[in-house]
């Protein structure tokens, strides 16, 4: 099956998204170039057609924007990663809209309490941004800690959410 390609304008800038039919694959707030680097082996080598609505991920990710902030809850993710980062990504899916939680307690949850800077690696990995939740993650301190696409996003983001 041929994987979809778009791209969506946000409140916070262009979304490009990559899809395998209802299971994203990848999104980013930087290149289409950053975004096909970022698949698996197996989803580089498939055909990509680019569309301009990815059906229910575009509208999902949509109506996050406008105000449903659990709507991306739904969203089906896959992506490519070492063990920890997968256990992270999937700790980080469990995060709430309108919540945060700590590097610390990211790599708690991803089984291994001692491995903060590998939670913090993992966040920096990520290529399903926003579904994905990293920005969700901080400080100990509170502080906002780091964003791939600055800091400026990552508080909008929160903002929107509630959090801050």
């Amino acid at each position: 099956m041929t994987l979809l390609l778009s791209t969506l304008a946000t409140p916070i800038g262009n979304l490009n998204l990559i899809a395998d039919e209802h299971i994203l694959l990848g999104a980013n707030l930087s290149t289409l170039k950053a975004l096909k680097e970022s698949l698996s082996y197996e989803d580089a080598k498939r055909d990509i057609k680019s569309v301009a609505k990815i059906p229910v991920i575009s509208e999902l990710i949509n109506d996050y924007f406008d105000g449903d902030i659990s709507a991306l809850n739904a969203i089906q993710v896959r992506q490519p990663g070492a063990p920890f980062s997968q256990a992270a990504w999937k700790a980080m899916k469990k995060v709430r809209p309108g919540a945060v939680i700590s590097y610390s307690d990211l790599a708690e949850r991803a089984g291994s309490p001692a491995a903060v800077r590998a939670a913090g690696s993992a966040c920096a990995k990520n290529a399903i941004v926003l579904v994905v939740p990293c920005h969700r993650i901080v400080k100990t301190s509170g502080a906002l800690g780091n964003y791939a696409y600055g800091l400026n996003k990552k508080e909008w983001l929160l903002r929107h959410e509630g959090a801050l």
